[in-house]
């Protein structure tokens, strides 16, 4: 198993970010500004994927993406690595007291987390999934990124062999060879919801998957003073922290501690006349997938990958 090969900086076609900009094209119809990248998706793809067993227990696979950083994780069969599904952090989320998946430890356990993250990644995992094929271009993977809004696309042969994964930031550093005219004002999102330090990390999860968004700046009087991911609420889990004050093993002690436990000191945020070619570069050097809009210390609006792959690409 390669640690950090899901998320990997080095690909095999790096050669294709060095590629100079085309300026002064006027205006250019989406499908056409696509078309520029037809090519074999994977030449900016991860080949050596990690993957996991439908039956690795949910834990091992929290364990195994919170080491790595990775927000996915495909499922594939043993013996012919044939790609059966995937889990992702928002699956992971769904589970620990978000969503429907949450059942698996209400119902099935009676609230008993600790018997609940020993089931199968079959009980969680989510079957049926966008795919490409080895033949995809980047244009392709553009597509389903925007349209689908599918963040890590896993690329399969003729037989369904999984043969690699495709990210939004992989199509990113593609798309920001290129220069613009654009500020982060004019694409950020600027209706941004927010929650406090003092709510708990079972709402967060409930709000992250009824509105299907990652993320949650946390707000002091319009104050911005933290940002919460989904993955960070993973990785409570995956590093132990969510074990250290439990007596009984109930659900309810793992998720009513408050979102506060999870933030870091370390936050990174751009202001509104930043150019997005500047945003994007200090996303992907940052290894973090959006940017809190700042304006005279008060959260103005919210910048993500998905808002920069679409952005560039209607340019």
């Amino acid at each position: 198993m390669q640690p950090n090969s899901n998320n990997s900086d080095k690909k095999p076609a790096d050669r294709l970010l060095k590629m100079p900009g085309k300026r002064d094209r006027g205006p250019i119809d989406f499908k056409t500004r696509i078309a520029e990248y037809e090519g074999e998706i994977m030449a900016i793809a991860t080949r050596d994927v990690v993957t996991a067993q439908r039956t690795t227990t949910i834990m091992q696979a929290v364990e195994i993406m919170t080491r790595a950083g990775f927000r996915r994780l495909p499922i594939v069969d043993a013996g012919t690595h044939h790609l059966r599904g995937i889990v992702t952090v928002s699956d992971i989320i769904n589970f620990m007291g978000g969503g429907d998946k949450f059942n698996l430890v209400q119902v099935k356990h009676g609230g008993n987390f600790l018997a609940a993250i020993n089931e199968e990644l079959r009980e969680i995992m989510t079957p049926h999934l966008v795919t490409m094929p080895i033949t995809g271009s980047i244009g392709d993977a553009i597509d389903i990124i925007i349209n689908k809004n599918v963040g890590g696309i896993p690329i399969t042969d003729a037989e369904g062999g999984l043969k690699g994964i495709v990210t939004e930031r992989d199509v990113m550093k593609v798309l920001t060879t290129e220069h613009s005219g654009r500020r982060a004002e004019d694409i950020m999102k600027s209706s941004v919801r927010v929650t406090s330090p003092d709510t708990p990390i079972g709402n967060v999860c409930r709000e992250m998957v009824k509105c299907r968004f990652r993320r949650l700046p946390v707000v002091v009087d319009d104050v911005l003073c933290g940002i919460v991911t989904a993955t960070d609420i993973m990785s409570y889990l995956g590093k132990g922290k969510a074990f250290e004050q439990l007596t009984t093993g109930d659900s309810a002690e793992v998720m009513g501690a408050p979102v506060r436990s999870l933030l870091s000191g370390e936050l990174h945020t751009t202001t509104p006349d930043r150019n997005i070619h500047d945003v994007a570069l200090e996303m992907i050097r940052r290894r973090v997938g959006a940017f809190p809009v700042i304006e005279d210390s008060r959260l103005v609006g919210l910048v993500t990958e998905y808002d920069l792959v679409k952005a560039f690409a209607e340019e």
